[in-house]
């Protein structure tokens, strides 16, 4: 084992360099950060490289040679072909997952570009699960023994009963807290009975929905992305593949199905909390009276922004069960992995709720308002 060494000599006033030996992990000399350093003197130096006499060349003597050398080829190089090309396969890793800023002006469409490419692959493995889902819900209709009825219910609790109380108490304070910046504008207008009609659209129609998806996501979709995720890393779903039992089937359909169910209900649960921490409020500032604020609010509020909430939660809990899998399903068997898909999974979902609820927005803009069509 001969450990790798450097000389150096002048000619015709330039610094010519040979490397010498075995540039491995196991023979490169310690610290090598010392020898990297040399390196990159050399480097600014301009000089001319020869590496014939190099005898061994690992990936990480030649990830050293690389990053000494700026992470580009030095003007004057003379390597054989073998050596060449382990350099070029470190080179091309390097270039291709390396982003430096400042490198050229157009890097930020290059950084766009792969956000796009990366946005568009996960929306179309996205509709790729929800096609096998389909396909499942049509193998169950002529399979009715096979459906998992078991883990459907474990994820009604799990998502839905479960987050009754927390539902429940962010609805009442968000009434609370609406009707009581509300009464202050109202009350400078002589407005006051109008509250009825600000806190019935808005938290049936939008606040309910929304309130409920963000809390569903933060809670429910991250518990699914980490536990199909934690069944990646120990290589759980591999063992179910191996018997013959389908992930889509098993582990996602239950989810999908689970959450689209309970989103509906939470939607309703969350709007109710949210309708009587209003009254209570409204009752405080206002001196409205119970009766009549029970007795006005189906009159102004339509029956249809209650089904325009319903059908938001069951399109919510339909879209973030769906990413938190297939983000579950793309976790890498390590750590690092999980946290990271289970935080994008999350950010995901909040992202897509709030662009669909705009989409509703503007296609319900007519249905369910007062003097609307």
């Amino acid at each position: 084992m001969v450990v790798a060494a450097i000389s150096t000599r002048e000619h015709e006033g330039r610094v010519q360099v040979a490397l010498s030996g075995e540039w491995t992990l196991a023979t490169l000399p310690l610290p090598i950060s010392r020898l990297e350093l040399r390196l990159v003197e050399l480097t600014a130096n301009n000089a001319a490289w020869d590496l014939h006499a190099i005898e061994r060349l690992d990936s990480v003597g030649a990830i050293l040679l690389w990053r000494a050398w700026g992470r580009r080829w030095p003007h004057a190089l003379d390597v054989s072909a073998q050596l060449r090309s382990v350099i070029e396969r470190v080179a091309s890793i390097h270039i291709n997952s390396t982003f430096r800023p400042g490198q050229s002006r157009f890097d930020w469409l290059r950084v766009l570009g792969r956000l796009v490419l990366s946005a568009g692959k996960n929306l179309r493995e996205i509709v790729t699960l929800f096609g096998q889902l389909l396909l499942d819900v049509a193998y169950l209709f002529s399979h009715p023994r096979d459906i998992p009825w078991r883990e459907f219910s474990a994820n009604i609790f799990k998502s839905g009963a479960q987050a009754l109380p927390v539902t429940a108490l962010v609805g009442f304070l968000i009434g609370v807290v609406l009707s009581f910046l509300s009464a202050i504008q109202l009350k400078t207008f002589g407005a006051d009975i109008y509250i009825v009609n600000l806190l019935g659209i808005s938290i049936i129609r939008e606040l309910g929905p929304v309130i409920v998806a963000v809390l569903v996501a933060g809670r429910s979709g991250s518990a699914m992305t980490a536990q199909i995720g934690v069944m990646r890393v120990t290589e759980e779903i591999d063992a179910l593949a191996t018997m013959g039992v389908s992930r889509s089937l098993r582990l996602v359909l239950p989810k999908v199905a689970a959450l689209s169910v309970a989103m509906p209900l939470l939607v309703v649960w969350c709007a109710a909390a949210g309708i009587v921490g209003g009254m209570v409020s409204a009752n405080l500032e206002m001196g409205l009276a119970y009766g009549y604020f029970i007795e006005a609010l189906p009159r102004v509020v339509p029956l249809a922004n209650l089904w325009i909430g319903i059908g938001k939660g069951f399109f919510f809990g339909l879209l973030i069960a769906l990413i938190a899998c297939h983000f579950g399903l793309k976790v890498r068997p390590n750590t690092e992995s999980l946290s990271a898909k289970t935080t994008t999974a999350v950010v995901t979902a909040i992202t897509f709720v709030i662009i669909i609820d705009a989409v509703f927005a503007v296609l319900t803009r007519n249905i369910g308002m007062p003097g609307g069509a």
